[in-house]
C-alpha cells in the first residue's frame, strides 16, 4: 500500500518505519525534523518536511500530492504526554498537536477521495481514567478528566474521516521498549541497582511491548475486518509493585527502593499522574479479530525491550 505517516519518528516509528517497508508498503512520511530517518535509506521511503498540526503545511503541494496517492494513513502525532509539566501552555501543546493534525489530515482526505482508504490513528489508554480496582475494555466511557476529554476528542476528530474510508482508532498503553517512553527512564536507575516501585506500587500498568503494537498497527493497515477503537494492549495488566520486581528479576538486579511519588511530582507536576494513577485495561476485541501477541507476558516483553539487540 502507499501510506502516509504522521508522528512517526519517534519511539514507536523507529520499529514502525522498517516493519512497514519490509512488508512492502511504499512510505511518505511527514515530520518537523529535518534530518533523516536514522539508518533509513530505502527506494520505497520518502520525507516531507512539515508540520502536520499547522494549516499551511496542508497546502504544500507536495503533501497534498502524498494525500492524493496514499491508500492508508497512520496518525501517531501528538506531544509526549508525560515529559513535562502541565502548565497551560503544555495542555494547550498536548490538544493542539494530537487534535490539529487529526483534523487537518481528515479535511485533506476529503478533499482528496480515493475510496477503500483505511485511516489508523493513535488514542490512549487515558481515555479512561484511572482506578485501582476498575477494569476497563473498549466499551468503557470516557473519563471526565483533561486526558479522558483529549482522547474522546482526537478519537472524535478521526471519526470525521469520509464514509468510505475505514478508520481503526487504537487506545495505546504504556509502551515497552528499550530507547523512549516510560521504560528507557527507569532502565538506568534499575541498571543502577537503585530501581524500585514508584508511587504506592498499587497503580495498574496497562503495557504493551513495542513490536506487537507495531505488528498491531500494520495488521489494522491490512486487514479489512480491523474498524473502529481497539485497546492497544498486552493480555496480563500489571500493577506497579510485580511490574518493577519483573523488571528487577530480568536486569538481574534489586528492586526494592521505592520512588516516593512527590519525587515524581515535583518533576513532572500533574504529568506525574500518568505513572502514579494506572488503569486495568484488557482488550476484548483484540482475540476475536484473530490477533496474536507475540510477548503477551511481561517477563517476556521486559526481556525482548533490554536485550542487547533491542538497541
Amino acid at each position: 500500500m502507499r501510506l502516509l505517516l504522521l508522528g512517526c519518528t519517534g519511539f514507536v516509528g523507529r520499529e514502525l518505519v522498517p516493519l512497514l517497508l519490509a512488508r512492502g508498503h511504499q512510505l511518505v512520511v511527514v515530520s518537523r525534523q529535518s534530518q533523516p530517518l536514522a539508518g533509513l535509506e530505502h527506494p520505497g521511503l520518502r520525507r516531507i518536511q512539515a508540520d502536520p498540526a499547522l494549516a499551511a503545511s496542508w497546502h504544500e503541494p507536495a503533501l497534498l500530492a502524498a494525500v492524493a496517492e496514499a491508500e492508508g494513513a497512520v496518525n501517531l502525532a501528538g506531544e509526549p504526554i508525560a515529559e513535562k509539566r502541565w502548565s497551560e501552555e503544555q495542555r494547550r501543546r498536548l490538544i493542539d498537536s494530537r487534535l490539529d493534525s487529526t483534523r487537518a489530515l481528515v479535511e485533506a482526505l476529503r478533499a482528496h477521495p480515493r475510496p477503500g482508504r483505511v485511516l489508523v490513528s493513535g488514542s490512549a489508554v487515558g481515555y479512561y481514567g484511572s482506578s485501582e480496582d476498575a477494569c476497563f475494555s473498549e466499551s468503557s466511557p470516557a473519563a471526565p478528566d483533561f486526558l479522558g476529554e483529549l482522547c474522546r476528542e482526537w478519537e472524535a476528530a478521526a471519526d470525521q474521516a469520509p464514509a468510505d474510508c475505514r478508520v481503526v482508532k487504537l487506545r495505546i498503553g504504556i509502551v515497552l521498549g528499550p530507547d523512549g517512553g516510560a521504560l528507557a527512564k527507569m532502565l538506568p536507575v534499575f541498571r543502577a541497582g537503585l530501581g524500585g516501585p514508584i508511587g504506592s506500587g498499587r497503580q495498574w500498568m496497562s503495557w504493551i511491548q513495542r513490536s506487537d503494537l507495531c505488528v498491531l498497527i500494520a495488521t489494522a493497515l491490512e486487514t479489512p475486518a480491523y474498524e473502529g477503537v481497539y485497546n492497544a494492549v498486552a493480555p496480563q495488566p500489571m500493577r506497579m509493585g510485580p511490574f518493577a520486581a519483573a523488571l528487577g528479576r530480568v536486569l538481574k538486579r534489586p528492586s526494592l527502593l521505592p520512588v516516593p511519588a512527590p519525587v515524581l511530582q515535583l518533576m513532572l507536576g500533574d504529568g506525574a499522574a500518568v505513572v502514579l494513577e494506572g488503569q486495568q485495561v484488557v482488550s476484548e476485541r483484540l482475540e476475536p479479530q484473530g490477533f496474536t501477541f507475540r510477548y503477551p507476558d511481561l517477563d517476556s516483553a521486559l526481556a525482548a525491550a533490554t536485550s542487547p539487540a533491542a538497541h
